[in-house]
């Protein structure tokens, strides 16, 4: 850290170093604050709300039942939800009964959830019942022993409960038939938890703790094996990161992120347990309308989000009119965080839209800018405590400031590896640096910026073009609402610039688009191809998927050439 002149400057309450001691597992940090903050607020969802007690007395009833049918420590338990208060109690308790928690992104086809809960080795599953017909197809393809399926208002208390159940099944038919008889269903688990008796497993640092998957945006799904040591490390630099302006007992967290991607895991929902931070749980933020009511509901003091999320809500204009008095802190990861979205932002809110960075395999976070008001847009910050941030060419040696390679990092919040696949661990090593696969610069004053992700960049006429640069510009334009950009093979120039617009002004046209690249963007960096879509595809959590664009493309031109 004392090689980073930025932090001369940075308040004195954050510490260069971190004790990284202080806890020997994530189980010791949930049962300390827990009980720390008792009658407290800990969740909200669709209206009600949890306590810190609450959730102690709960999570523990659910690691009993885990211990009760037999799983033990180390077996693996997938969690398959979106964002509702059952998962914190699922979550917490599988740690509290010792089992490695492998979160599963509910809407996998049936193909990528048997992937991955063969891959990990998956023991037990807790699912949504709106998603237990895709599990119906691909248990029987599994080893799972143990099925607990639970519905979106079994939390909500009372005569909400049954009548919310009722409504989304019954109403609104959200819930496809299904025939899982072996099932449990989630509060009868926690009755009989509580009936049966509870004991504390002895799980060490080096105990893997998640196994989380990457994705598979690079070839096949990995899960990567996060320790304790790297979540509790990641845990405590990111508590101290924030100090500046969050602090205990007083702070509401917007989760608008899934529980199950490691952004909302680490920080939304573990790093603010730290603080006893209130998390106003949004279960589907693609409905803006009932986003920005919840948001009006609960005056909110800090938010993490994806450039498209923050996009999204900017376009809202409901969301302008909320009060954003109490807003301290905004976060952007995931993705990169475009600058015309980061200006609005701070033009509606007030304020800054901090970007940080991280990955599956980093616990995520490995830098953030500095939430002490200073301005870096562009930037995705400065290395957090105990942490080392590179750039390095292909053959493993440190570039320069300010030459363009690969970001590689190390720390203690690096994972241990991927799970069962020591040759693909092999690959994104350079000794003890992780190697990201993102290209970036770091500037004189130990900012780092990303350039592209090393798959994504365009090569025309042997220039490289970054798609975040060119996506960066058309985003500035009034009439765009979101924009991707992809290389597509060309014969004069090897590749060729193609950008996917969504409108937000229907008099928006393709030429429109291109004098305006003529005004910000070389020559060789303007869009050849324009095209206007409806919608671009994503990911759950909102990043947008260029190599699906990409597939797209490669099909369109497949059957062109065979029609020829």
């Amino acid at each position: 850290m004392k090689n980073f002149p930025w932090f001369e400057n940075y308040p004195k309450e954050v510490a260069q170093n971190i004790d990284l001691d202080r806890y020997q597992t994530v189980m010791d940090i949930i049962d300390e604050c827990l009980v720390k903050y008792g009658d407290k607020t800990a969740y909200i969802s669709m209206g009600a709300s949890m306590s810190f007690s609450k959730l102690d007395q709960l999570s523990k009833n659910f690691a009993a039942y885990l211990q009760s049918i037999g799983l033990q420590k180390g077996d693996r338990i997938a969690i398959m939800m979106p964002n509702l208060l059952q998962y914190p109690i699922a979550l917490f308790g599988a740690i509290r009964a010792g089992l490695i928690v492998v979160n599963t992104n509910p809407l996998y086809t049936v193909r990528e959830m048997t992937h991955q809960f063969n891959d990990s080795g998956v023991d037990a599953l807790v699912v949504l019942a709106n998603f237990a017909k895709n599990v119906e197809q691909a248990l029987p393809k599994t080893k799972i022993k143990h099925l607990i399926i639970t519905q979106i208002g079994d939390q909500l208390g009372g005569l909400k409960s049954i009548l919310v159940n009722f409504v989304v099944k019954y109403v609104k038919k959200m819930v496809p038939a299904y025939h899982l008889p072996q099932a449990t269903e989630f509060n009868y688990a926690l009755s009989l938890g509580a009936k049966a008796s509870y004991k504390k497993p002895q799980v060490n640092k080096s105990d893997i703790q998640f196994l989380q998957y990457t994705g598979g945006t690079t070839g096949v799904s990995k899960g990567a094996s996060l320790t304790n040591g790297n979540i509790i490390a990641n845990i405590l630099q990111i508590s101290e990161w924030m100090k500046p302006k969050l602090k205990e007992n007083t702070e509401t967290m917007v989760t608008a992120l899934p529980l199950y991607h490691i952004f909302a895991l680490t920080v939304n929902c573990l790093s603010m347990l730290m603080i006893g931070a209130t998390n106003v749980l949004i279960a589907n933020p693609r409905d803006m309308k009932s986003f920005i009511k919840d948001l009006q509901k609960y005056p909110f003091t800090v938010m993490t989000g994806v450039n498209t999320l923050f996009n999204g809500l900017l376009n809202q204009p409901d969301f302008k009119a909320l009060d954003f008095s109490k807003l301290k802190l905004t976060v952007g990861g995931g993705m990169a965080v475009q600058r015309a979205v980061a200006d609005k932002w701070k033009q509606v809110t007030g304020v800054s839209l901090a970007e940080g960075y991280g990955l599956s395999e980093t616990s995520p976070v490995l830098t953030c800018n500095p939430v002490d008001g200073t301005e870096r847009n562009g930037t995705i910050g400065v290395p957090v405590p105990e942490t080392e941030v590179v750039v390095m060419d292909e053959n493993g040696n440190i570039l320069e400031k300010g030459q363009p390679g690969e970001i590689c990092a190390r720390g203690p919040q690096v994972m241990k590896g991927y799970w069962n696949r020591d040759e693909e661990t092999a690959k994104v090593f350079f000794g003890e640096w992780f190697r990201t696969g993102d290209i970036g610069v770091e500037d004189e004053g130990g900012f780092f910026k990303i350039v592209d992700r090393k798959k994504d960049m365009i090569l025309v006429s042997g220039f490289n073009v970054y798609p975040n640069e060119v996506e960066d510009e058309i985003a500035k334009m009034d009439g765009v609402l979101e924009v991707a950009a992809i290389g597509v093979p060309d014969d004069k120039s090897h590749e060729a610039v193609k950008v996917f617009i969504v409108r937000k002004d229907e008099s928006l046209t393709v030429e429109k688009v291109r004098q305006y690249c003529k005004t910000c963007l070389t020559g060789y960096k303007i869009p050849r191809h324009v095209e206007f879509m409806d919608e671009l595809p994503k990911t759950n959590v909102g990043k947008i998927l260029r190599r699906s664009l990409k597939e797209m493309e490669d099909k369109k031109r497949k059957e062109a050439e065979t029609a020829s």
